[in-house]
């Protein structure tokens, strides 16, 4: 009798382990997914620009592809346009042979020469034109997709205090336009540097037919 009564009886602090247990479910009931869960408007707002997240993402691979489709056949037409002029410089070296006749006739090769370098050239400068259209359509998107992310982000955190009528804005960075009149032909002339090389060579190759036939 006297082992029960030395006893002691220990308190188990269950008012804690309930406090933290009821923080812990006001945490979660508090957490923005979970406002955002309850509230229709911000989920529907969320699912739409997370659709249109995953839309923006399936264009920007399709124009990369394409931008990398137009390099290789920018590449093939260059490849074409040089072995065109070996082929094109190794038959004038061999027709040289023959000086008397072949001066006479030199100028025949030389419009050969100059209209296949043209019509090469101008198919280089379609594809240099079509690179950069979609190439600037990429970076409007992602640029666009960036700010949908921001959004979208931004939305998560908040919960249901976020504005339903805010939209994504893309950054811009301001020019004075003197700026841009000034560099303009500068970035003309980066966007197009390959066709005025093509250009040069093919000058070069013109007069090539006589200096080779007649001299």
């Amino acid at each position: 009798m006297a082992d029960f009564k030395d006893a002691h009886i220990v308190e188990i602090p269950v008012d804690e382990e309930h406090q933290q247990k009821h923080n812990t479910i006001s945490a979660i009931q508090h957490h923005p997914l979970m406002e955002i869960s309850r509230s229709p408007g911000h989920l529907l707002l969320l699912k739409l620009w997370q659709r249109e997240e995953d839309l923006f993402a399936r264009r920007i691979s399709a124009k990369e592809t394409r931008i990398d489709s137009i390099k290789r056949e920018i590449f093939q037409l260059c490849f074409f346009f040089f072995l065109f002029h070996a082929l094109f410089l190794t038959i004038l070296f061999t027709s040289s042979l023959d000086r008397a006749h072949a001066c006479s006739n030199w100028w025949v090769p030389s419009i050969l020469s100059v209209s296949t370098s043209l019509l090469m050239i101008c198919l280089v400068q379609v594809k240099i034109c079509r690179y950069w259209k979609v190439w600037g359509q990429l970076q409007r998107e992602r640029g666009e997709n960036r700010a949908l992310t921001r959004c979208i982000q931004e939305l998560r955190m908040k919960g249901a205090s976020f504005d339903l009528s805010k939209e994504p804005q893309i950054g811009r960075r301001m020019k004075s336009s003197s700026v841009e009149i000034k560099w303009k032909p500068l970035t003309w002339f980066s966007q197009n540097v390959l066709t005025v090389c093509l250009l040069c060579f093919a000058g070069l190759v013109f007069p090539a037919s006589k200096l080779i036939l007649c001299v």
